[in-house]
C-alpha cells in the first residue's frame, strides 16, 4: 500500500479516490488545474440571478449506492431530499397530458400490473419487450436489441434513457442500457426514487469532502495544472509529475490517481485509448418561484427541454443531447425553453423571467457502442498509476454514480 498518493483532479472521481485512500491511512496530495474543486458537479454564484446555481441538473437516485455511501463517508448523508415514494412525474408538452409512473418498492415489478401506476396506454405484454435488453451483447445498439416504438418506449424508456445516456437512446450502447436496467431490477423500485441536493451540489459532494481531506492532513493545491508525467519503462512506474510550479519526484512508496478528462489523460499517458466523441448538455435557470404542489423532478416529452427541476426561487430545465441547439443564440433559446417550463408549471408565458444559461458542448462521452469500447480500465500498465473518471470503464454511462465508482475503484487498485 502506498504511503502517499497524488490525486490529479478534484472532480467527483478524484475526490472519491482521495477520500477512500485517506480513510485507509494514506497521505493525500490533491492537485486541481482549476481555481475550484468539483469539476462538472459543483455550485457557483451567478450575478445575473443573484443566486447560487448548480452546474447542471445532475440526477441522483436512491439506487445509486456508491453515491450515497460516499455522501455518508464525508458526513453529508442528510444533504439530500426527495419524495417518499419511488415515482416520476411526466408531461407530454404536445398533448398537454400529465401522468406519474409509481414504481413498487419490491424487487418484483408489481407496478406494471396496476393500471394506475404504470405508463398510460400500456398493457402487461408491452413490458416483455424489454427482456432482450437484459441479455444485450457488446457492440450493439438499443435499436438492434429491442423494439423502440410504442407507448412504453415513447412515454418511459426513451425519455429516461435520454436523460441517463445523453444521446438518442436508439443509437446508444445496449450494453450500457442493459447494465442500468439490471442494476435497478436487482434493487427494486426504490432504485427509482429521485433525490436532490437540498443546498446544492457543492454542499452535498464537494465542500464536505474538502473539509474531511484538510482535517486529515491532505495537501490541496488549486490552480495546479499537470503538464506531464515521466515514466520509467524498466520499473513500469511513473517517476515524476511536472507542474507549472516545478517537478515532483515520486518515491518508491508513492502513487498517482489520474482523475482528469479523457482527452487530458490521453495527452499525459502513452498509448492510452479514451472516448473521442462527446455530446452536449444545456441547462437554463429561470428566476421564478416553483408553484406549490408542483411534482418534481418532472420528465418533459415532445418539447425542447427534457428534464425540469426546482429549487427555492428557481426552476431549471435541462436539454440532453443538445448539440443541434448550441448554434442558437441564448436569447433565442431561453424563450423557447421557458415556454416548455411555463406549460409544465402552469405559469404564464409572458413576461419571460430573468434567466441564465449554462452549456457544455463536451459534457459527456457519447454513449455509443463504439465509444463504449474505447473506455479504458482503471488499471494501467504503470504499477503506481490508476485512472478515474466517468469516461473510464465503469459499466455505467457518464454520471455522478459512475464518477464516484471510478474513483473508488482506482483507489482500491492501489490499496491492493
Amino acid at each position: 500500500m502506498p504511503r502517499l498518493v497524488h490525486v490529479i483532479g478534484a472532480g467527483l472521481a478524484g475526490l472519491a479516490a482521495a477520500v477512500r485512500l485517506q480513510r485507509r491511512g494514506v497521505q493525500i496530495a490533491l492537485h486541481e488545474a482549476a481555481g475550484q474543486a468539483g469539476g462538472r458537479c459543483r455550485s457557483y454564484y451567478d450575478r445575473t440571478l443573484a443566486a447560487t446555481l448548480d452546474s447542471g441538473n445532475h440526477v441522483v437516485l436512491a439506487g445509486h449506492g456508491e453515491t450515497l455511501d460516499y455522501a455518508r463517508a464525508i458526513g453529508a448523508a442528510d444533504a439530500f431530499t426527495g419524495p417518499d415514494e419511488p415515482a416520476f412525474a411526466f408531461m407530454d408538452l404536445a398533448a398537454r397530458s400529465r401522468w406519474s409512473v409509481r414504481f413498487s418498492r419490491s424487487r418484483l415489478p408489481l407496478w406494471i400490473a396496476d393500471a394506475n401506476a404504470r405508463v398510460p396506454g400500456t398493457r402487461l405484454p408491452d413490458y416483455l419487450t424489454v427482456l432482450p435488453l437484459l441479455f444485450a451483447r457488446p457492440g450493439r445498439t438499443v435499436a438492434q436489441t429491442m423494439p423502440c416504438a410504442g407507448p412504453l418506449w415513447e412515454r418511459l424508456l426513451r425519455p429516461l434513457y435520454l436523460c441517463a445516456l445523453n444521446i438518442e437512446p436508439r443509437d446508444a450502447s445496449a450494453e450500457l442500457a442493459s447494465a442500468m436496467l439490471r442494476e435497478a431490477l436487482s434493487i427494486g423500485g426504490e432504485a427509482f426514487r429521485p433525490l436532490t441536493a437540498r443546498n446544492g451540489l457543492s454542499s452535498a459532494f464537494i465542500d464536505p469532502a474538502l473539509r474531511m481531506l484538510q482535517h486529515g492532513g491532505a495537501a490541496i493545491r488549486l490552480d495546479s495544472p499537470l503538464q506531464g508525467i515521466a515514466f520509467d519503462d524498466a520499473s513500469r512506474r511513473a517517476i515524476a509529475l511536472d507542474f507549472d510550479s516545478g517537478r515532483v519526484l515520486l518515491g518508491a512508496d508513492e502513487a498517482v490517481v489520474l482523475a482528469v478528462p479523457g482527452a487530458a489523460a490521453s495527452a499525459l499517458v502513452p498509448q492510452l485509448q479514451a472516448p473521442l466523441e462527446h455530446t452536449a448538455i444545456i441547462t437554463l435557470h429561470f428566476a421564478v418561484d416553483p408553484p406549490p404542489g408542483l411534482a418534481m423532478p418532472m420528465v418533459l416529452i415532445n418539447g425542447t427541454a427534457g428534464w425540469l427541476n426546482a429549487a427555492p426561487g428557481r426552476l431549471s430545465a435541462t436539454i440532453h443531447d443538445a448539440g443541434t441547439l448550441l448554434r442558437l443564440a441564448p436569447d433565442e433559446l431561453a424563450p423557447r425553453v421557458w415556454a416548455d417550463v411555463a406549460a409544465a408549471a402552469s405559469l404564464p408565458v409572458e413576461p419571460l423571467p430573468a434567466w441564465q444559461i449554462a452549456s457544455d458542448a463536451q459534457a459527456v462521452f457519447a454513449a455509443t457502442p463504439q465509444e463504449e469500447l474505447r473506455r479504458p480500465s482503471a488499471r494501467t500498465r504503470w504499477n503506481n498509476l490508476t485512472l478515474a473518471g466517468d469516461w473510464t470503464a465503469t459499466g455505467l454511462p457518464a454520471s455522478i454514480e459512475g464518477a464516484i465508482r471510478s474513483g473508488r475503484k482506482a483507489a482500491d487498485l492501489l490499496l491492493s
